[in-house]
């Protein structure tokens, strides 16, 4: 008798929730104040409104390479990384070359991500030559503007040797900005991007410009640069263009999720790039076409079905 009430309850259980199956996905959003985290925000919540089958919980990270490090050992299934890490991570080459990170395969390349230097109007920084002597924030340990930082310094002329440097977040780095107790910051992120917008609130800044030749050198050296300009009026008291560079985001989905879900994820991105660009300040001026280009890794199988859905031809990469 109690084992057939207990089969009724579950029954009822089953019926009450529409025979529904509740699927939890952890999005690896990287740190507040950058703009992988209101992307992950705005994608999870518009989703859940459509999706009532997942449960999403968002994570911050410290960015590129935690999050590929954290959907390798499966602790995310979902995440954001710049091309170039991803590259180096899933290959084991350059800053991975003592061990691949895998587990994953990609869904979509985003959208491109400015390497941003911000300092104080007031601090005579009018070019990267200037930073010599000065503290400067590099990002957190174990994100991609890290590691750009490091990259366009050295290639400037300005090794460690001859600057200060210290691995703050990208809030952490504004305040101590604000505040006068670090002379710059580094942020890689999409534009217009979410703290430096807030801090033109608490003092004015400015955004240096990479000389020319830095940047060719770079290119040259990281083929996963490409020039970038962000328009004059990006930024308050922002009068004039910045000439910088930029690397790739990529969307990345575990192994762990089937098929059936990564093409729901996919398919729902693509219906929803105005929304989620209205719900952010990213410009994601996005297609299938477009999203396929400039990755060097696999394609997640439920992606690449989207993909060959629309008749885009998603790239062989092993």
């Amino acid at each position: 008798m109690k084992r057939a009430i207990s089969v009724l309850v579950c029954l009822s259980m089953i019926l009450a929730t529409g025979c529904s199956r509740q699927e939890t996905i952890r999005f690896g959003a990287a740190g507040v104040g950058g703009m992988y985290y209101p992307f992950a925000n705005a994608y999870t919540e518009l989703m859940s409104e459509e999706e009532k089958g997942i449960n999403w919980k968002v994570k911050s990270t410290a960015g590129s390479a935690a999050n590929l490090r954290l959907l390798s050992d499966n602790y995310i299934e979902l995440g954001i990384a710049q091309a170039d890490l991803i590259d180096e991570a899933y290959y084991g080459k350059g800053t991975f070359h003592s061990g691949k990170y895998s587990g994953y395969k990609a869904v979509a390349s985003l959208y491109p991500e400015a390497c941003q230097i911000v300092v104080r109007k007031d601090s005579g920084i009018d070019s990267p030559d200037d930073l010599e002597g000065k503290t400067i924030s590099i990002g957190a340990e174990e994100s991609g503007t890290e590691r750009n930082a490091r990259q366009i310094l050295e290639v400037c002329g300005l090794p460690d040797a001859l600057v200060d440097t210290e691995n703050l977040d990208y809030t952490q780095a504004a305040d101590k900005l604000e505040e006068k107790k670090i002379d710059a910051f580094f942020c890689t992120a999409g534009v217009s991007t979410t703290v430096i917008e807030e801090l033109t609130k608490e003092c004015d800044i400015k955004v240096l410009s990479i000389p020319q030749n830095c940047r060719q050198k770079l290119k040259k050296a990281y083929p996963f640069y490409n020039d970038c300009v962000i328009p004059a009026g990006t930024y308050a008291g922002q009068t004039e263009d910045i000439e910088t560079l930029s690397v790739q985001s990529v969307l990345l989905a575990s192994n762990t999720l089937s098929d059936e879900t990564v093409q729901t994820l996919t398919r729902f991105l693509f219906e929803h790039v105005k929304d989620i660009q209205y719900s952010t300040s990213i410009n994601l001026q996005l297609t299938p076409e477009e999203a396929v280009q400039g990755v060097t890794i696999p394609f997640h199988p439920g992606a690449e079905a989207y993909y060959k859905s629309k008749g885009v031809e998603v790239p062989e990469n092993k």
